[in-house]
């Protein structure tokens, strides 16, 4: 963990009003607006979920809801850090799970934003397991702001340690992107899609370019699920690497 971070849960109304505030810098909306409201924060805690904070020194640095769900697993609403500090708070959202003797934790992201991917599938070991097409419906914070919100579920074995990846794109190109140069390959054991460089900054320049991306990403990857592939890798230069679930055809 980085020097003088420390992550603990929080419970009181003034430290939830605070991580409340944060999501709001974090997701570019008004304080009196936040994506998760310091009510529904505590609320969430009171039924036994946990909200972690990371704080350097002070500061609040980075933040995480989590819920129990069914089926002794987890379900990790939202998570949020300056840069560095993220791990180290799923770290701290593993534990608490574990010791509530879950061992899967489930959570959503925006499938065209590559270094999540990379940090979820790679860094943290968890599979792309569910592709859901614009699941929150429209969204006006300042980061999704008119876009679809397609969203990837993971799931992340608790107990397991990251496998080593091995991700370079082989195989005919089976797809296009937009930019014109390949969107998918595809041999017999895997499929390989690439995502925009920084759909973020796309999306503030060229709103219909992202969404062109978001349509084509779309498409390869609901036909990949479809057939039994899950997403099990990022590279470093974008692209997802899609494998065969055990037992599907």
């Amino acid at each position: 963990m980085t020097a003088g971070v420390t992550i603990r849960t929080v419970h009181d109304v003034a430290s939830l009003a605070a991580v409340a505030d944060y999501f709001s810098d974090v997701w570019q909306t008004p304080r009196t607006a936040p994506p998760y409201p310091a009510e529904v924060l505590h609320s969430l805690v009171h039924a036994g979920g946990a909200v972690h904070a990371a704080y350097d020194g002070q500061r609040l640095a980075g933040a995480s809801v989590a819920v129990l769900g069914a089926d002794r697993g987890t379900y990790s609403l939202v998570a949020a850090a300056d840069q560095g500090l993220g791990h180290a708070v799923k770290l701290a959202q593993r534990d608490w799970a574990l010791g509530l003797g879950a061992r899967t934790m489930r959570w959503t992201f925006d499938p065209l934003v590559g270094r999540n991917a990379r940090f979820n599938l790679v860094k943290l070991g968890a599979t792309g397991t569910e592709y859901l097409v614009d699941f929150y419906g429209p969204m006006t914070d300042g980061v999704n702001d008119g876009d679809e919100s397609d969203r990837l579920t993971v799931t992340w074995e608790l107990g397991a340690p990251p496998a080593p990846y091995d991700g370079a794109p082989q195989g005919p190109v089976v797809a296009t992107a937009p930019d014109g140069d390949p969107l998918a390959r595809r041999d017999e054991r895997h499929i390989w899609c690439r995502v925009p460089e920084d759909v973020v900054k796309l999306r503030a320049a060229d709103p219909a370019l992202a969404l062109r991306w978001r349509h084509a990403v779309r498409e390869v990857l609901l036909t990949a699920f479809a057939e039994g592939f899950r997403a099990t890798g990022m590279s470093r230069d974008g692209w997802y690497t899609l494998a065969r679930a055990e037992g599907a055809a």
